[in-house]
């Protein structure tokens, strides 16, 4: 398939009610794969964010220019209406299109996300964080990177998946270009999103937020963010860490296909 520079690839599965689903940082539309088999009543349409998979982007310098490009593009496939889910950062960019768009969203599902950083300071420390982190990547090259990136703490739990599955995620983290990457943290990077915390009470739409219970940082942040949406439910997964479609992706498409369910687009 032939992309300009600022369209995202996606890929269409299924029939039935549409879903977008939005990966998070060296993800792809593929780490949604395990979750066909559960949602398989719904149409899937699995985007590659900027600098992901065969999406390069590099025009789309924003969050916002990202949520506008998607907008686009669905409205071409006739699609005004559907289920959003984002994980990682595909959950904050989903947040930003709900806030953006929101007679779009029918429901909105967000694994292991955040509205951003709430403070200027922690926003301008976070900026230059993603700016060391680009910098590594075009000095080490991209192997060196998923090495390091496989190993941070965020990712501990994954540790106790089996080999080939390890395998198969760090594969899809190999398969980047650096300067995919580098301009996804430039333009989408949490240091470069805008806060959201003060937005969550104008969010009206049933939202669903999940994260794993080995994940205490996101465990905080989610309870937080339930306390503010007028519309939400926190499920907190046993036994998993930050990525739970991935670690137990049974559970994570159990969870979902149980809230869409509840929340049918009305015909």
């Amino acid at each position: 398939m032939s992309l300009e520079d600022n369209e995202l690839y996606y890929e269409i599965v299924g029939d039935g009610e549409p879903i977008v689903m939005l990966h998070g940082f060296t993800g792809t539309r593929h780490t949604w794969g395990s979750l066909k088999t559960f949602l398989s009543d719904y149409q899937l349409i699995l985007f590659d964010l900027p600098g992901h998979g065969c999406s390069k982007g590099y025009s789309l310098t924003s969050m916002k220019a990202c949520c506008k490009q998607l907008r686009k593009q669905l409205n071409k496939m006739n699609i005004m209406k559907f289920h959003l889910v984002g994980y990682s950062m595909g959950g904050r960019t989903a947040i930003h299109f709900a806030n953006e768009f929101p007679d779009m969203v029918q429901s909105l599902i967000l694994e292991s996300a955040s509205p951003g950083l709430s403070s200027e300071l922690e926003q301008s420390q976070r900026q230059q964080n993603d700016k060391n982190l680009a910098n590594y990547i075009l000095q080490n090259g991209i192997e060196e990177f998923v090495n390091y990136w496989q190993d941070i703490p965020l990712f501990l739990s994954q540790k106790e998946l089996s080999e080939e599955k390890q395998q198969q995620i760090r594969n899809e983290r190999l398969s980047h270009q650096p300067e995919g990457l580098v301009h996804s943290l430039h333009s989408m990077g949490t240091g470069a999103q805008p806060s959201f915390w003060n937005d969550l009470e104008q969010m009206i739409m049933r939202v669903l937020l999940v994260v794993g219970e080995k994940d205490s940082k996101f465990v905080k942040i989610n309870n937080k963010m339930r306390e503010k949406l007028p519309n939400a439910e926190l499920t907190v997964c046993k036994n998993v860490g930050h990525a739970v479609h991935v670690e137990n992706p049974q559970i994570f498409g159990k969870i979902v296909e149980e809230f869409l369910n509840r929340n049918p687009i009305a015909t």
